[in-house]
C-alpha cells in the first residue's frame, strides 16, 4: 500500500453492480464520442484516420486510469496488472499515464467507512478504540489503512476492505478487459485471457483478508531466524475477510533510500534479493506482488519491514528443484541443459519453432550474466535490462510464437522484474553469486 498522496481525496466507492456496470458504459460512450469526433476532423483536414490512432491516446488513456481509480476494487487492480504486464508493449506515454494507477489511490470518505465497519465489526465498533484516525494513512486497490488505538492500548494498522468488491470482481475483469481492447490501450493481437482468468482467481484470494492475515503470521514464522526483517504482527480479534488489523510499523518508503548511502542500498537489496531466493527454494511459498510500497525502511534499526501479503503463493517443491536446474545450466554455459529445463518449466514447447527456442536460451544466458561475475553487479551502469526487454518484446510481438507459460512462472516473474527494478531505483550492487551459490 502507498502512502495516501496529497491529490488523493475522499471519494466513494461505487458498491452496486449495476452502478459500476454503469460507468463502465459511460467511459465506453466517451472514448468512443472522442474518436469520432477526432476521426471527422481529421477527414475535413483531408486526412485519412486510423482507428488505432484515433483510439490510442493519451487523453483516452488519462479517461480511463482516472475512472479506474475511482472505481478502485478489481477495476483498478486489473489496471495495475496489465500497465506493469503489458506496460513495455505500450508507446511511452500511454504507459507512463497507466503507470499512475500503480501510485495512489482515493479513499472512502468517513460516513462510507463508518458503514463498513459496523457491518464488520457492529454499530458499537467505536468503544473498541481510544482512537481511530479518520484519513487513511495509506490508501490502495482493494482497501485503506487507518492507524488506531484499542482501548487496551495496541498500536495499529487496521487494513479495511472498499465495499462491494468481492461481489464486483468477475464483473470488473470482463468489463475492464472490454474497455482496455476499446481504448486502444492494449495491442489487438496481445492475448490477455489467461491473464484475466489468473487475475479474477487472485483478486478472490486478495479479497479474503483473513487468508492474508494466516500469510502475515505464517512469514513472520517463517522469518523468525532473521532479525534483518519485521513482519507487524497479526490481530486475530479484529480481523475479518473485510478487515485485517496488524501491528503499526514504523518507516520510510524503501526508495526514499535513493538518497543513503551506498552502503546501506546494496545492504537493503542483498537482504531483499537473498529473501527472494528463499521464497523460492526454501519455503515454497512467495509474497509475488512487487510493488515498492509493500517494503519500508527503519533508518534508526536498519530493518527492513515487509506488508501487504494478500498475492502470496503456494508453489510446488519441483518448481524450485526446475528452476535450480535452469540457473545451474545457466551458470554452467549448457545450452542443452537450459533448453531441457525451458521445456520442464513450460516456458516453450516441444513444437516451437526453433528461432523462437533459441531467442528463449538467450534470454536465459542475458539474465545470468550478473550470476557469472565475480564480485558485486552494478544495477546501474549496465544495459541488461534493455536488452532482454527488447528480445522479450520481439517474441511478444511475433504472434506466431503465442504461447502462455504456467501461471506461476509469471508471478514469479513479476517479482523478480519488480526487485530487479527497485535495485536500479536504488543504484544498488549486489553479489548476486554469493546468494545464489548457497542454493545449487
Amino acid at each position: 500500500m502507498t502512502d495516501t498522496p496529497s491529490d488523493s481525496r475522499a471519494l466513494a466507492v461505487p458498491g452496486g453492480r449495476l452502478t459500476r456496470l454503469a460507468r463502465f458504459s459511460g467511459l465506453a460512450s466517451t472514448i468512443a464520442g472522442t474518436a469520432a469526433l477526432n476521426g471527422a476532423r481529421q477527414i475535413v483536414q483531408g486526412r485519412r484516420p486510423q482507428a488505432r490512432d484515433l483510439l490510442l491516446t493519451p487523453a483516452n488513456a488519462r479517461t480511463v486510469a482516472d475512472q479506474l481509480a475511482h472505481l478502485r476494487g478489481a477495476a483498478m487492480k486489473v489496471g495495475q496488472l496489465i500497465s506493469m504486464d503489458a506496460g513495455d508493449m505500450m508507446p511511452p506515454e500511454l504507459a507512463e499515464v497507466l503507470a499512475r494507477l500503480r501510485a495512489d489511490a482515493h479513499f472512502m470518505p468517513h460516513g462510507q467507512l463508518k458503514r463498513v465497519l459496523a457491518r464488520t465489526w457492529g454499530a458499537d465498533w467505536q468503544t473498541r478504540f481510544a482512537t481511530f484516525q479518520r484519513r487513511p494513512i495509506a490508501a490502495a486497490s482493494i482497501g485503506q489503512v487507518h492507524r488506531a488505538r484499542t482501548t487496551d492500548g495496541r498500536d495499529l494498522a487496521i487494513k479495511v476492505q472498499y465495499p462491494g468488491v468481492r461481489r464486483s470482481i468477475d464483473s470488473d475483469v470482463s468489463n475492464v478487459a472490454a474497455l482496455m481492447r476499446l481504448s486502444g490501450v492494449l495491442p489487438r493481437d496481445l492475448d490477455i485471457a489467461p491473464m484475466l482468468a489468473e487475475a479474477r482467481r487472485q483478486l478472490h484470494e486478495e479479497a479474503d483478508y483473513a487468508r492474508e492475515g494466516d500469510h502475515l503470521s505464517r512469514f513472520a514464522a517463517l522469518l523468525a531466524d532473521a532479525p534483518a526483517f519485521v513482519v507487524p504482527g497479526l490481530h486475530a480479534d479484529l480481523t475479518t475477510p473485510d478487515v485485517l488489523a496488524m501491528d503499526y510499523v514504523e518507516g520510510v518508503p524503501i526508495d526514499a533510500l535513493t538518497t543513503a548511502p551506498q552502503a546501506t542500498r546494496d545492504r537493503v537489496m542483498t537482504l531483499l534479493i537473498g529473501l527472494l531466493f528463499r521464497e523460492l527454494f526454501e519455503f515454497h511459498l512467495m509474497q509475488t506482488d512487487p510493488n515498492f510500497a509493500n517494503y519500508r525502511y527503519q533508518p534508526d534499526t536498519g530493518r527492513v519491514v515487509l506488508l501487504d501479503f494478500g498475492a502470496t503463493r503456494a508453489f510446488r517443491p519441483e518448481m524450485a528443484a526446475q528452476f535450480r536446474r535452469l540457473m545451474a545450466a545457466g551458470l554452467d554455459g549448457d545450452r542443452a541443459a537450459v533448453r531441457q529445463a525451458i521445456l520442464d518449466i513450460g516456458f516453450f514447447a516441444e513444437e516451437t519453432a526453433p528461432h523462437h527456442q533459441a531467442m528463449m536460451i538467450d534470454m536465459v544466458a542475458m539474465s545470468m550474466e550478473p550470476l557469472r561475475r565475480p564480485g558485486a553487479f552494478d544495477f546501474a551502469h549496465n544495459d541488461l535490462a534493455l536488452r532482454m526487454r527488447d528480445t522479450g518484446m520481439a517474441l511478444g510481438t511475433d504472434r506466431s510464437f503465442w504461447h502462455i507459460p504456467p501461471m506461476d512462472t509469471l508471478f514469479m516473474q513479476r517479482k523478480f522484474a519488480g526487485l530487479y527494478m527497485l535495485a536500479t531505483r536504488l543504484k544498488a550492487r549486489v553479489d548476486l553469486r554469493a546468494i545464489i551459490t548457497p542454493y545449487l
